[in-house]
């Protein structure tokens, strides 16, 4: 049995003229991924295939600027405050799933307003089923960047993260929890979950129910998670609960809200042609 894992993962694919790093790769990808998920839950439920085109530029937008301004904001004020075009250089790294979110939530609502013409909560419950898909495979990435890693631990399955400067100052010679993994592990089971309640028990009749356990378990999972990670800034390393975790807080308070919701209404009655309105019979 292995005492630790070496990790001297190459965050670079392909680095020649052409650069492409595997965070990036991940994040593609799971787009491209849930881009197909979600195309295939529109014309499952007759939806029109334009507004999915619409989607994807919406969430894509909103991930990002979100993120970004969310690590900025949350974690790293002060640095940015003192140099605000360095904003900007999202390639340099700090991304917050947080701020993500907060970006994703706005865009819905502006999506349902201009687009749909439906309630915001048609929206969340399709879109948050490949989003646990491409939370995974971000924190695949997280891996691949040997970042945002956990505690020393002595269990077997422990990490030493060569590549990381941050892993060399504080625990050069122990391995460190692998928290790129569990949470991927837990996101992947998530999207299952998601899945599962989808198509097979329609869970989507009854509106916000499918959005109230991916609040649940994906901000309760980060909740706990954190316990054992690195915190992403010194300012955390004096707080009894660190920034991702009070910010997880409301987020899983609103999934029980939307449960509770969902269960007291009578579910809505959906009709599913499996196809898109605009194609030919």
């Amino acid at each position: 049995m292995l005492d630790y894992i070496v990790w001297n993962a190459d965050p670079m694919l392909v680095d020649s003229f052409i650069k492409v790093r595997w965070y990036g790769l991940m994040f593609a990808v799971g787009f491209l991924l849930g881009y197909k998920i979600e195309e295939r839950i529109y014309r499952h439920e007759g939806a029109p295939e334009s507004w999915l085109g619409k989607l994807l530029l919406w969430v894509v937008a909103a991930t990002i600027i979100g993120a970004r301004l969310g690590h900025v904001f949350f974690y790293e004020w002060d640095r940015y405050s003192q140099d605000p075009i360095s904003i900007l250089y999202i390639w340099e790294g700090g991304l917050a799933s947080h701020g993500g979110t907060i970006g994703i939530i706005i865009a819905i609502f502006l999506y349902s307003y201009f687009t749909t013409k439906r309630s915001p909560l048609w929206a969340f419950d399709r879109i948050v089923i490949p989003i646990a898909l491409v939370g995974a495979m971000i924190r695949f990435g997280n891996l691949m960047n040997s970042e945002i890693f956990g505690h020393a631990t002595t269990l077997p399955w422990g990490f030493m993260f060569v590549r990381s400067g941050e892993w060399h100052h504080y625990y050069q010679g122990q391995a460190c929890h692998p928290t790129q993994i569990y949470e991927s592990l837990c996101y992947l089971a998530l999207f299952g979950l998601l899945m599962w309640m989808y198509w097979k028990k329609n869970a989507e009749r009854r509106p916000g129910l499918i959005f109230g356990v991916f609040f649940i378990v994906l901000f309760g999972t980060r909740f706990l998670i954190e316990f054992i990670k690195n915190p992403q800034v010194d300012f955390e390393r004096t707080m009894a609960l660190n920034m991702g975790q009070l910010l997880s807080i409301p987020f899983i308070l609103i999934g029980i809200g939307l449960i509770i919701y969902s269960m007291v209404r009578p579910p809505v009655d959906l009709k599913f042609p499996d196809k898109f309105p605009d194609e030919k019979k």
